[in-house]
């Protein structure tokens, strides 16, 4: 049986004013684990049995980056399913793109992670180590730029 996990992508706007990491004000948050190889990836964690993959997302980032569902707005429209072996095991994870409505919300880690960063697609993608990922947050880029994306 598959490892199944959910998370939600989650990026801010620059204020106006603001001086911006990027030309286009948008920043990606990661956080990097406390354990393994220290990788960073946006909050995600296993399926809870009789919890749908939603409920998922929005749990784990609420335990992992300290947010609220009431802090975030979920992007319709956009969802990416990741597909790949871990310990010889077959693992899907699916993301959403979630908007952080506040510039200001404070992130607060979980014991999982030791760092987080707010970083633009270029400084995401060097973090995000792995390719299906940084594919992802390519994706989710061009999404915000206001390009077509096909639904997983």
């Amino acid at each position: 049986m598959a490892l199944r996990a959910c998370g939600l992508i989650i990026f801010r706007r620059c204020r106006p004013g603001t001086p911006a990491v990027t030309a286009d004000g948008i920043e990606f948050l990661l956080l990097q684990t406390s354990y393994g190889e220290n990788h960073w990836t946006p909050p995600k964690g296993h399926v809870d049995p009789g919890e749908d993959d939603m409920t998922t997302a929005l749990r784990e980032t609420k335990e992992e980056a300290g947010l609220d569902p009431d802090q975030i707005h979920i992007m319709e429209g956009f969802c990416k399913e990741l597909k790949y072996t871990v310990r010889n095991k077959p693992k899907s994870v699916i993301y959403w793109l979630a908007e952080l409505k506040n510039y200001d919300t404070p992130v607060n880690l979980s014991s999982e992670h030791q760092d987080f960063r707010w970083l633009g697609l270029e400084e995401a993608c060097k973090y995000s180590v792995y390719e299906d990922l940084q594919d992802t947050l390519k994706a989710a880029h061009r999404f915000l730029l206001g390009h077509k994306m096909v639904q997983r």
